[in-house]
């Protein structure tokens, strides 16, 4: 059995520049580097996900059908309000593709996760270690496969292929 190359992406959400200390964050505003992201973690991996928030969706999702790509939910049980938004964002929208085939020990999974988010991690945005076990099953990911983080952050999903790498 061959080992397939996975990537994920967490880029500054697009209208959200402001929020991260990444150092080319403001290029993340326009929807077209999204969009070029996606083609390019397709032509390049055999399977890749890319975070976003649901307002990207009107430019993103039409592209991502384009390439066979799905969307998955990060369904977060809890949720601060916030001034003058009636109903808050309590999910995060999840593209994700697979273009090698199914293999056999590729694991099963569901297209959600309901997962609190992370506090006190120092980044916007931190995802807690239930998403990146998550990730890996939504990919496929197994032993001896590779993960790239385009956009560590915390370097939980990193750590977490990690583990999975030494646990079995």
């Amino acid at each position: 059995m061959s080992s397939l190359r996975f990537a994920y992406a967490d880029p500054p959400y697009i209208g959200r520049s402001g929020y991260y200390d990444h150092v080319d964050r403001a290029r993340w505003d326009d929807p077209a580097e999204h969009v070029a992201l996606m083609r390019e973690l397709d032509a390049t991996f055999d399977g890749w996900a890319l975070s976003c928030h649901e307002p990207s969706l009107a430019h993103l999702a039409a592209p991502a059908a384009e390439l066979g790509a799905r969307v998955a939910a990060w369904v977060k049980p809890f949720a601060a309000y916030k001034p003058n938004v009636r109903v808050a964002y309590t999910w995060e929208p999840v593209i994700w593709r697979r273009s090698a085939p199914r293999r056999e020990g590729d694991p099963m999974g569901r297209d959600y996760l309901s997962a609190v988010i992370t506090l006190q991690r120092g980044l916007v945005g931190a995802k807690p270690e239930a998403f990146a076990h998550w990730l890996l099953v939504l990919l496929g990911w197994q032993f001896g496969d590779e993960l790239v983080d385009l956009f560590p952050g915390s370097g939980v999903v990193g750590r977490v292929a990690d583990a999975n790498r030494l646990a079995l």
